[in-house]
């Protein structure tokens, strides 16, 4: 089973909220056969403190939706070394409520819908996916659907 560990640093974030993102996120585990001790951290943050790790990881000093820290990726020279008892910690998801708020009425849909889709998208990071390349980010973009849709989270 994946361990999801909530911070809620706003103080803002509705119990029900984080329910419903704690199931989305262990069904696309399940979907992406995630191996079964793995940990994640999901951290909900206003812009401001946003906007410092933008700057300070990805050098733009703007807020952003969503970030993700990858604890799996593999540097050069790095070896993998995996222990049978030993859960994997994959990484940090970090979104941020206020840009939420804005982007669920910008899109006209439930803040539910957006945070959903927010942690679903840091989530698959955290696996490997990236939208740098167009088709990376169309495969991204069609897998993030499909789970959300699956799921039940359609866009309303």
């Amino acid at each position: 089973m994946i361990q999801i560990d909530f911070h809620d640093e706003t103080n803002t974030v509705d119990e029900g909220y984080i329910d419903m993102i704690q199931r989305l996120l262990k069904f696309a585990a399940e979907k992406e056969e995630v191996q079964n001790e793995a940990e994640i951290s999901v951290n909900f943050v206003d812009d401001k403190e946003i906007q410092i790790l933008n700057r300070n990881y990805r050098q733009k000093d703007t807020p952003t939706d969503v970030i993700s820290f990858a604890m799996q990726e593999e540097g050069e020279g790095e070896v993998r070394v995996i222990g049978e008892e030993i859960p994997v910690v994959l990484g940090d998801i970090v979104i941020s409520v206020d840009r939420a708020k804005e982007q669920a009425e910008e899109y006209q849909h439930s803040l539910e819908r957006e945070l959903g889709f927010l942690a679903l998208h840091g989530f698959l990071h955290l696996l490997g996916y990236d939208h740098l390349e167009e088709v990376d980010e169309k495969k991204m973009f069609q897998r993030q659907e499909d789970i959300l849709n699956d799921f039940g989270l359609e866009r309303k």
